[in-house]
Formats: C-alpha cells, structure tokens, sequence
C-alpha cells in the first residue's frame, strides 16, 4: 500500500488599524483520487490598496482559482492550469473595472502552491510572499515584483487585474516530510522580517496557533496593513508521487494467452483482434450486461517488464479522458478489480480505413473530406487536453458501422501533464521531417503533418514524398501532385494537403481548428498554393556537388585544349 500524503494547513486574517480587511486566503484539500493528479492547493491574495474593488480582486481571485484548477483537464501539467486559470481570471477583473467605475482599478498580489506527491509548485504575482522552512532554515521561494527605486518600493510591477497580459513566475522543486510552507502578505512579511518569522514558525509546531501568532505581532510591532498568514505543515509525502494509480499495474501479473471461451474477471474471451510483439486485443463480452467489450493487455512473455506494465496504465489513464464519440470509450474499472494487467474499451462494429485500403475498397474525394474533418474534430479535443497522438494514420482510424470515424491506439500517446513528448515515436512514413531529421520532439504540427499524409494515402495509396521505411534517412523534395494519382481532386483540397504536409512545420496549420475550417470552407475560401522551394534550397549539396563535378570536367577540358595546340 502506498503511503499517502499528510498535510497540516490553517491560515488567520486580521484587519489591523484599516478600514477594510483587503487580503484573502484560502485552500482545498480533496479527496485522495482527485489529490493523486491535481494535489492540494493554497492561495492568498492582497487587494492592491488605492484603488477600488481591492478585496473584490482578491477574493475572486483566489476562489476562483481554487474552483477553476480542480475543473481543469487532468491532462494539463499544473504550471499550465495555473496559467490558464490566472489569465482568465485576469480578463474578468479587468473587464470589470472596464465596465464600473466603482471597481475602477480593481487588482491584487497572488501567491498560490500546489503540493502534489513528492513536489509543490509555486505561481507568484506581487509582493505576497511564499516561504519554506526546512532543515531550520527559512528560505523565500518567491521574488516581489516591485520597483527598486527606495520610494517605490510599495509600487507593485505586476499584479491581476493590473495589465491585459499576466506574467506570472512558476517555479517548483522537492517536496519532503517535515516542510513547512509559510504564505504571508506584505503586511506580515514586512513588520516582522524573516527572523522573526522563522522564531515564530519554530515555536508552534500547530500551523493555526502559528498562523494567529504571526498576525498577532505583526500588529503589535506596528503593522499598519492587513495582516495574513497561511501555514502548511508536511508531516508525509506520497511514495510514487501522483503517478501511484499509473504504476498500480506493476503489481498485476500480465496474463496468459487467453482463448475463446475463457474468463477473466467476468468478461469472457471471444476472439483475438489483434496480436503484435507488444500488445494483445481481445473481443470480450461482458457477463453482468452482456455488451461487447474489446480487452488490451499484453503479451505473456512481455511478463516483468515493468516499464511496459506502466505504459499501458498510461495509455489507458490518457484514453480514459478522451470522453468524446471520436474514440473508444473506456470502462472505470479500478486495479483492485483486476486480476491481471489489462484494461477494457468499448467495441464497435466496422474496420480501420486500412483494413478497407487492403479489402480494395476506393473512397471518393467527399468521403476523404469528411474522414479529414472528423479525424480533426477528435484531435481537437485531444489538444485541448494537452494530449498528443502521435501516430495517426489508416491504422488507426476506424469506421464504424455506425457511421462514426473513431481515432484508436493510445499506445504512443502522451500528455503535457507529464512534461515529455518524446522523440522518434509513430510510423515512419506518417512522420513529420523534423521528427525524422532533426529528433525533433512531437508537438501538434507534426501530428497535423500526418493527418495530411493519412488524407493523400487515403486519396492516391501513395505518400507525397514516397515511401520512409525504418532507420532510413529519407530526402523530402516537392509534394508529389494529387491529381497526378486522383485527376478529378479540386485544386483547393491539392493546396490544403500541401499545407497540411509542408516540409517547415511554419508552413503547416497550426491547430487542428485551423485544418478543420480549411477542409469544411474548401472551395468558399480555398488557400492559395505554396510557393515552390528552389532546388538549391530543398538540396544544396546536390548543387553544389554538381557545380564542383562541372568545374572540374571543364577545367580537364581546357587543360586538354592548350595540351593539344
């Protein structure tokens, strides 16, 4: 069993000798699932004084944040939720003081930290402050933004609500047992000064007696501001981080080779789909229902490693949030219920546009548009989540009888949330040049580059700049023309696919949405052909070659020539 985070947190708030109490803080502790991927989250804000809806600013925006965080894709990396949240918080405030004069200027300081398995991660705004107390040593974490000047040095440079574009620091780092975290506003940090606050932290080992006793003495040493304080005490981090649930499947022994007829935890076998050296897919149906399900799992001598194990709990934690009809929808069956390693999707009558391509089966030129638009319409939602594919192509697109296109195989799929995209992962010939040239790193244009490449193999059963095996390293010159395989293609579709497949990723769309509209526009607002590449742009060394060979035999002739005479 692993040992699960333990966190101590209580905050004070005092007025002092002003009118009105300014500051705002506040923190969410959730559940343990929703703790595993979004981890706990503290924030204290500070109404910038002088201006009006100071404490509006501040209260909206740090429950809005601890609202609008939790609401966010667990696919997104928390640096990038935070930013998200924080931006749209900011456009609110500012649009309010837009439109009211009573909340004219209406802004505030920001510290916010998540702690979250063996890290925290801080987002600071202001002069609020985050600080860390470990070993005995009280270390501030964050920077105020403030001018220099001695007589600016109230002048706040950044603040929500302040500018249309937020810039806000991110930083993060370890997270051990015995930390304490100490968020305070500037009318603490600056009538006590870090010795005393140190002392202070020290002495009350509870964080709610430490807490009133840090706004306390900041108004009996003469604060004239507000006063608050937030105070976490971590009496125990998690063992695996929040990945724990992704790494369950280490424990489950990979199961045997499974035949029709046979059960697993109340699904029973009904055929192979499909069996490759490092996955299984079995037809199941389920016996408490009696609906067909499609189980993955892998093979049995792939038992003990256990970096496979975990990335199938991986692809199936990335497909379970995909929630849109574009994909297989997976069940919520949690490890405990499992027996073995495997995971369970819904099934769907049809094939993949491969399996057609091999049955012989030709598409129209209408039929391909619509395939493109629904495959896009998924990936939207897929970069939404901050998802990346990774390997689209015929394969993995499935038409169902039902007459939905649904985008299949999570397998090479990551997600931002996990800060790698990794390099050199899908099929070769569906991948974008600088994946193959450069060891680029996937990003949403090579994925949109292989849609483009899955369109034109669906329209001629050719790739528009030949075939790529494995380990080659392939020459990218001009698109091969899609009229010459497909004469009866409209010029605008031939200049969306030459986007689509540009050689730069610059000249590609760059997003899914932008292809999309391109593809439903098509004829309306057709896009104009790219220019051609020179030759001596697209190879160079050819070129040049070809001039030095020139050079030569020329210089060999007029030797011959004054030889002669």
């Amino acid at each position: 069993m692993n040992r699960q985070a333990v966190y101590r947190v209580a905050h004070a708030t005092a007025t002092g000798p002003r009118e009105r109490n300014e500051d705002f803080c506040a923190f969410v502790e959730p559940g343990k699932t929703v703790a595993t991927v979004k981890g706990m989250l503290a924030a204290l804000a500070d109404g910038v004084s002088g201006g009006a809806g100071g404490r509006e600013a501040a209260e909206y925006t740090v429950r809005g944040l601890l609202a609008d965080y939790y609401a966010t894709p667990d696919t997104w990396a928390v640096p990038y939720a935070l930013e998200r949240v924080l931006s749209a918080i900011n456009r609110w405030l500012i649009a309010q003081a837009v439109t009211r004069r009573d909340l004219a200027g209406m802004s505030c300081t920001l510290s916010a930290l998540v702690l979250r398995g063996q890290h925290f991660y801080l987002a600071q705004v202001g002069d609020s402050r985050i600080y860390r107390l470990r070993g005995g040593v009280l270390e501030q974490l964050t920077t105020d933004h403030v001018w220099d000047r001695p007589d600016m040095r109230h002048v706040l440079k950044r603040a929500v609500g302040l500018d249309q574009h937020l810039m806000v620091d991110f930083s993060d780092g370890d997270l051990q047992a015995g930390d304490a975290f100490l968020l305070v506003s500037d009318g603490v940090w600056e009538a006590l000064g870090d010795v005393v606050m140190h002392r202070t932290l020290d002495e009350n080992d509870n964080p709610e007696l430490a807490a009133a006793a840090l706004v306390t003495q900041a108004h009996r040493r003469g604060g004239q501001d507000n006063a608050s304080a937030l105070v976490i005490r971590v009496d125990a981090v998690a063992e695996n981080g929040w990945q724990d649930h992704l790494s369950a499947g280490r424990r489950l022994p990979v199961p045997p080779r499974l035949k029709s007829g046979m059960q697993i935890d109340g699904f029973e076998v009904l055929e192979v789909i499909h069996a490759s050296r490092l996955s299984l897919l079995y037809k199941v149906k389920n016996l408490r229902d009696g609906q067909n399900h499609v189980l993955k799992t892998l093979p049995p001598d792939m038992m003990g490693q256990a970096e496979l194990s975990i990335a199938l709990m991986q692809e199936e934690w990335l497909a379970k949030r995909a929630l849109a009809h574009y994909f297989p929808q997976v069940l919520p069956l949690v490890a405990e219920q499992r027996s073995a390693l495997y995971y369970v999707m819904s099934w769907h009558a049809g094939a993949t546009l491969q399996q057609y391509i091999d049955a012989g089966r030709h598409f129209s030129v209408a039929d391909i548009i619509q395939m493109g638009i629904r495959t896009l319409k998924g990936l939207a939602s897929l970069h939404r989540l901050n998802i990346l594919h990774r390997d689209i192509k015929p394969a993995n697109l499935h038409w169902g009888d039902d007459g939905r296109l649904r985008i299949l195989d999570f397998g090479v799929a990551t997600s931002l949330a996990w800060q790698n995209t990794g390099v050199g992962v899908g099929t070769p010939a569906f991948m974008a040049p600088e994946l193959l040239l450069e060891a680029a790193r996937a990003s949403v244009s090579s994925e949109l580059y292989a849609v483009g490449v899955t369109l034109y193999y669906l329209l001629t059963r050719h790739y528009p700049y030949g075939e790529i095996e494995p380990f080659q390293h392939p020459v990218f010159g001009e698109m091969t023309p899609v009229v010459r395989y497909r004469p009866e293609t409209p010029a605008w579709l031939e200049h969306v696919l030459q986007k689509a497949v540009a050689r730069k990723p610059g000249e590609r769309f760059e997003t899914a949405e932008e292809f999309l509209l391109a593809l439903e526009y098509g004829e309306r607002r057709p896009l104009s052909a790219l220019p051609a590449t020179p030759l001596l742009a697209r190879q160079p060394l050819i070129i040049w070659r070809s001039v030095a060979i020139f050079a030569l035999v020329l210089d060999f002739f007029l030797a011959y020539i004054l030889f002669v005479r």
